[in-house]
């Protein structure tokens, strides 16, 4: 612990260093742009005798003289001008690197390292993408799809979409972008063979799918109903983490599973498959936006979640409406 704390110690020690040095590079320049300390120091509203001071640390420090002075002149020696050279390459180099870092907290560009959950990825976040970047074309999207919440600081994500019934304390800044639920499907096949249950509790005479997340239990489905929540535990023979493949076991008629609301529209408009229960639906999940702070916002960071926000919500909407239009054959 003691060479933890001496260690950041000389760091900080380093930093402050490098700072001081900077800025006594650039009080030397201005004194040899004004040809006086005194000026110098009126220009940089500082003391003459600061100015004075910065000009012979550096002196100090490089260990050579940079100015011959006299009562009334000044003048560069051969070290000074050669420093002096250096000196103007260096701080234009910083004044970019800030003025490029500043840039990016007004102006979107660069490279935005997403992450997201597998199916809510395909269905919403790559039409945003596609949208985004008409708008915005000097940023670089790097997309991760994955079922997990994965770790922002450590894998160095800019933003993480996930879906949550709640989420975990983890220091994160996070904003809802809108909210989701899942039904329970079926083939019509299936339920011609085995019955359409009709009510949450029949569910244990059938075969049920899990869909495997990392937001939700393994052991039970929360429903919500006419008569308010229903909890059934649930003992599959089947799971699967990706709802593109539960939708597949879905259509060959293995059992009754779990589809979000973005993976059943579609097979349900078409008839491959068919809602089950059709008065209950699983409990809602918020749909969130996580990154790792609010102060000092990249501007692609900004600007993604907010489009996101826009464009998730009112895609989400078109799906609950085409959902409720969506006649539903009970066998």
């Amino acid at each position: 612990m003691l060479l933890c704390k001496c260690k950041t110690a000389g760091l900080k020690t380093r930093k402050t260093e490098y700072m001081d040095t900077l800025q006594n590079m650039r009080i030397f320049m201005r004194v040899v742009d004004a040809g006086s300390f005194t000026l110098a120091a009126q220009q940089m509203e500082l003391t003459t005798a600061h100015v004075s001071r910065a000009v012979a640390d550096l002196e100090r420090h490089l260990r050579t003289r940079l100015l011959n002075r006299t009562t009334r002149r000044i003048a560069l020696t051969e070290a000074g001008e050669r420093y002096l050279l250096r000196c103007e390459q260096i701080v234009s180099y910083v004044q970019e690197a800030e003025a490029e870092a500043s840039d990016a907290y007004v102006r979107p560009s660069g490279r935005l390292r997403i992450h997201t959950m597998t199916s809510f990825g395909q269905r919403y976040v790559i039409p945003a993408v596609s949208s985004y970047q008409k708008r915005y074309p000097d940023v670089a999207i790097e997309l991760t799809l994955a079922q997990r919440v994965p770790d922002l600081l450590e894998e160095g994500f800019d933003v993480s979409l996930v879906l949550a019934r709640e989420l975990p304390d983890s220091g994160l800044i996070f904003r809802q972008l809108s909210s989701i639920y899942s039904i329970l499907c079926a083939s019509p096949l299936y339920l011609e063979k085995h019955g359409a249950p009709q009510k949450p509790q029949e569910l244990l005479d059938h075969h049920c799918l899990q869909l495997v997340s990392p937001v939700s239990p393994l052991d039970e489905w929360a429903m919500e109903g006419p008569d308010g929540r229903e909890v059934v535990a649930i003992k599959s023979n089947f799971h699967v983490n990706v709802a593109e493949a539960m939708l597949l076991a879905l259509k060959e008629g293995m059992g009754i599973g779990v589809l979000p609301l973005y993976s059943a529209v579609d097979a349900l408009r078409a008839g491959t498959i068919v809602r089950v229960l059709p008065q209950y639906r699983m409990q809602d999940m918020g749909v969130y936006a996580l990154y790792p702070s609010r102060q000092y916002l990249d501007a692609k960071i900004s600007t993604w979640v907010d489009w996101m926000h826009e464009s998730v919500d009112k895609a989400l909407q078109d799906d609950h409406q085409a959902l409720d239009r969506l006649t539903v054959h009970s066998p």
